[in-house]
């Protein structure tokens, strides 16, 4: 007697299966940004993805994770590791600017910030975890390539700091001033305007790291 062959099930990993993972992600951030943590539940990243409920948990285990996998991804998709590859051959003036601009462009994009006010959103009714997860994904990752990439330039006597940690953080603080905080307030007047204003702040703000942490 002939036996039927049998269908190898398909595993995770496969096209479709990848498919449906990128569904969810896309589905879970739109919800996130539009009606914050709190207010997405699974059911509705179920059905904006198109995909059951079954296969949302089945991908992500819980909301939390499916949140840390969101903002994970969006973060990479963003600022890649490669945003911060250190180049001996290139001036670190320019390498500087390069992710400054890089930098500051990404953190005052509408979407970007729709993202934290909604995580803020939560912070505000009691889920602080939620903003502990943005920030470990999101800035401390950035800061800690940031720190690599200065060490390199230290090595290479491109640059003279003694506090690679403090200095990073300065870095990053003075390329945004207060730029982040007028979009995250809504009080851009001009989107021309502010966009040029955006980007000589990130200029200057290399400058200024620069005078203090140039080797003299």
């Amino acid at each position: 007697m002939s036996t039927i062959p049998q269908t190898k099930p398909q595993g995770p990993g496969r096209p479709k299966d990848m498919e449906k993972r990128a569904a969810i992600l896309e589905a879970a951030k739109a919800l996130f940004i539009r009606n914050a943590f709190a207010g997405t539940s699974m059911d509705a990243v179920a059905a904006e993805a198109g995909v059951s409920k079954l296969t949302v948990y089945s991908h992500f285990g819980d909301k939390d994770n499916l949140f840390r996998e969101v903002i994970r991804a969006r973060i990479q998709d963003l600022i890649p590791e490669d945003t911060y590859h250190y180049d001996p051959a290139e001036d670190i003036r320019e390498t500087l600017q390069r992710i400054a601009l890089h930098h500051v462009r990404l953190d005052c994009d509408v979407q970007n910030v729709g993202t934290f006010r909604a995580i803020l959103s939560d912070c505000r009714q009691g889920n602080p975890r939620y903003g502990k997860l943005l920030w470990e994904e999101g800035p401390d990752r950035t800061q800690g390539l940031m720190k690599r990439l200065l060490q390199q330039a230290v090595d290479d006597s491109k640059l003279d700091i003694v506090n690679i940690t403090r200095a990073a953080g300065q870095f990053i603080s003075l390329i945004k001033g207060e730029m982040l905080m007028r979009r995250m307030f809504g009080c851009e007047e001009c989107v021309q305007s502010y966009t040029a204003e955006l980007e000589q702040t990130a200029r200057d703000g290399v400058d200024m790291f620069l005078r203090a942490y140039l080797p003299r």
